[in-house]
């Protein structure tokens, strides 16, 4: 068989599907990404917790079903990854800080049950900055994570172990969250496929304290958009069937905006983009460039507020906090409790005007097209640029086109654009109305090879 001749751990779910059918040993496969881990993980530091024992005994278990003619799910022996903010009962879950470095959880997080009842193999954890809160990856626990195009820069945060795992093939899927631009700014900088689900889409159940409002989501990082649909059939539950019932547009409106409100971006990215969106009008596809683009001008000012009143509440609740926790993390508890009530209904007021301004945006077009980060990966110890374009920018300078997905619970993913061989991947992120995941979806498989493509790094 064709797929046998590559390396095992390269394959992608729907690869291994087909294979164990035909015969391939599950344990094989993890055998493969187990060895592939021990390989790779000393350069990029992006899985923090192995349960190698854990793994083994899912693989067989899974041949067994395999063997019987029984698999629970085209997923049944897939080596899955675990984002360390999620709860996995028996593993470690730090969130990347002191203050959790000794909490091992007694039950999954309901995405991670469904995985498991699936049949899907949990390899371990993969690094977070603390809290999650930050668009880089490193930590006072496990330290710095690395980008597998260049170990020296960043994957981008925060699920930026998770997109090392799955683009050095230490992992077929990876689940992540996503509150601001989580799975899809470290999906750009590692050329892979990540998908923000709509606000409510994958349930959770029972994990670490929301610190982001409803800002985040759980959703999947892969490496085509075949095994993202996978991920989604299995952790979207009973609402999988609701969203793959939509209608999907034969000839797509789209908007593109290349900056919101004038903000700088990478002349790479946008060169990029330009091409990319030039080569979706030579398939005929209806595309109208909006710029400038100023609908989400008012988010900027929100996110401060939101996401420093969400660690000052958490931070609350431990009280042996102040010594346990990084400069920054102080730094946004000290700001947040400055906020009052007021500021925080007045920024969720601000968001409800930002919705009905994107509702008529959806009226006449079926995807908003931007770049998913605004800068390209920088040195990996360093929490942001400060420059982009030869403009100084702050903390999330490099994450400006993200989190209004968030702020309004719209779907949107991140798309691996092509680009020549030997250059550092740039994502194009594509967002839709809301609930409109599943044209999200239909649109990237549909122009997967001809518009988007992974490719695999020399590492």
């Amino acid at each position: 068989m064709e797929d046998r001749a590559r390396p095992l751990w390269s394959l992608n779910a729907e690869q291994l599907s087909a294979a164990y059918a035909n015969g391939l040993a599950p344990r094989s496969v993890i055998d493969a990404t187990l060895a592939r881990i021990r390989d790779v993980n000393p350069l990029l530091n992006a899985i923090i917790t192995l349960d190698e024992a854990g793994a083994i005994r899912a693989a067989d278990a899974s041949a067994r079903r395999w063997k019987d003619g029984r698999p629970l799910s085209r997923l049944d022996g897939v080596p899955v990854t675990i984002k360390d903010n999620i709860l996995v009962a028996g593993l470690p879950a730090t969130w990347g800080s002191r203050l959790y470095e000794n909490f091992v959880p007694d039950e999954d997080e309901l995405p991670v049950r469904r995985l498991r009842e699936a049949g899907a193999v949990i390899l371990g954890k993969t690094n977070v900055p603390e809290f999650s809160v930050h668009g880089f990856t490193g930590n006072a626990l496990f330290g710095t994570t690395g980008n597998p195009w260049d170990p020296a820069l960043t994957p981008g945060g925060s699920s930026g172990g998770a997109v090392a795992s799955v683009a050095s093939g230490m992992g077929t899927l990876a689940l992540c969250t996503d509150g601001g631009g989580s799975i899809r700014r470290p999906a750009a900088h590692a050329g892979l496929f990540g998908l923000k689900p709509s606000r409510d889409t994958v349930r959770r159940g029972k994990g670490f304290p929301a610190i982001l409002h409803d800002f985040e989501v759980i959703g999947p990082i892969a490496r085509c958009v075949g095994d993202i649909i996978l991920g989604m059939e299995v952790i979207a539950g009973p609402n999988w069937p609701r969203l793959v019932g939509q209608s999907v547009a034969p000839r797509p409106r789209i908007a593109y905006a290349p900056s919101f409100g004038g903000a700088p971006v990478d002349p790479f990215i946008r060169d990029t983009l330009d091409r990319t969106v030039a080569g979706m009008r030579s398939l005929g596809i209806d595309v109208e460039l909006i710029s400038p683009f100023d609908l989400a001008e008012p988010l900027p000012g929100i996110w401060p507020v939101i996401s420093q009143t969400g660690i000052a509440w958490l931070l609350a609740q431990h009280r042996d906090w102040e010594n346990r926790v990084a400069p920054a993390i102080a730094e946004m508890a000290a700001a947040g409790q400055k906020y009052g009530a007021k500021d925080y209904l007045n920024a969720l007021d601000t968001i409800a005007s930002i919705r009905r301004d994107f509702e008529s945006l959806f009226e006449r077009h079926d995807f908003l097209v931007t770049p998913s980060a605004a800068a390209m990966p920088w040195p990996a110890a360093e929490s942001h640029p400060t420059m982009i374009d030869g403009q100084p920018v702050g903390p999330r300078g490099h994450a400006v086109f993200t989190a209004i997905a968030n702020a309004l619970g719209l779907p949107a993913i991140s798309l691996p654009c092509v680009v020549e061989a030997g250059v550092l991947p740039v994502g194009l992120q594509m967002i839709a109305g809301p609930n409109r995941d599943w044209p999200l979806l239909a649109f990237a498989r549909e122009y997967e090879g001809r518009l988007f493509a992974h490719r695999w790094p020399r590492i």
